[in-house]
C-alpha cells in the first residue's frame, strides 16, 4: 500500500482537503491514496498567537497551506526563507537534516511532509529558549 497512513485515536479530528473530519469511538488506520492531499491532525495544529518563536512560525505557515489558508506559491518562497534562517541558528547535524528534509518537501510540493520535519524541530529550540530566557526576535 502507498500514500499516507494516518492512525487515528478515538474521536481524533483531522482537516482534509478543508472539510473537518472526526474518528469513530475505535482506534482505527486510514491510507490517504490521493497524492498531494492537503492533511492537517488538528492535535497538532498550532493556533496563530502560539507562533511565537522561529521555528513555530515557519511551522505555522506551513499548517496555512495544508488548511487551505494560504496558497502553496505564496508559502513556498515564506517557507523556504524561514527554513534558511532557522538553518543559521540549527547547525547541529540532525537539525540540518530535518531542515533539508523540509526544503526538499517544499520544493517537491509535499507540505504534510514538510510540517512534519520541522515540527521535529519544536523539542530541540524549546530547549534552546528554555536555557536562554529573553524576548524571541
Amino acid at each position: 500500500m502507498s500514500g499516507l497512513v494516518l492512525k487515528l485515536a478515538p474521536r481524533e479530528r483531522l482537516l482534509v482537503n478543508g472539510a473537518v473530519i472526526e474518528n469513530g469511538s475505535r482506534r482505527s488506520r486510514i491510507a490517504v491514496l490521493t497524492p498531494k492531499a492537503n492533511i492537517l491532525r488538528l492535535r497538532d495544529a498550532i493556533h496563530p498567537e502560539q507562533a511565537t518563536s522561529p521555528v513555530r512560525r515557519v511551522v505555522y505557515i506551513a499548517q496555512m497551506v495544508l488548511s487551505g489558508d494560504a496558497s502553496e506559491d505564496s508559502a513556498k518562497s515564506e517557507l523556504l526563507r524561514g527554513i534558511e534562517q532557522l538553518s543559521q541558528a540549527l547547525t547541529d547535524p540532525d537539525s540540518r537534516n530535518h531542515l533539508a528534509q523540509a526544503t526538499a518537501c517544499v520544493l517537491s510540493g509535499d507540505f504534510y511532509r514538510a510540517l512534519k520535519s520541522l515540527r521535529a524541530l519544536m523539542p530541540r529550540e524549546d530547549r534552546l529558549l528554555s536555557a536562554y530566557p529573553g524576548p524571541v526576535l
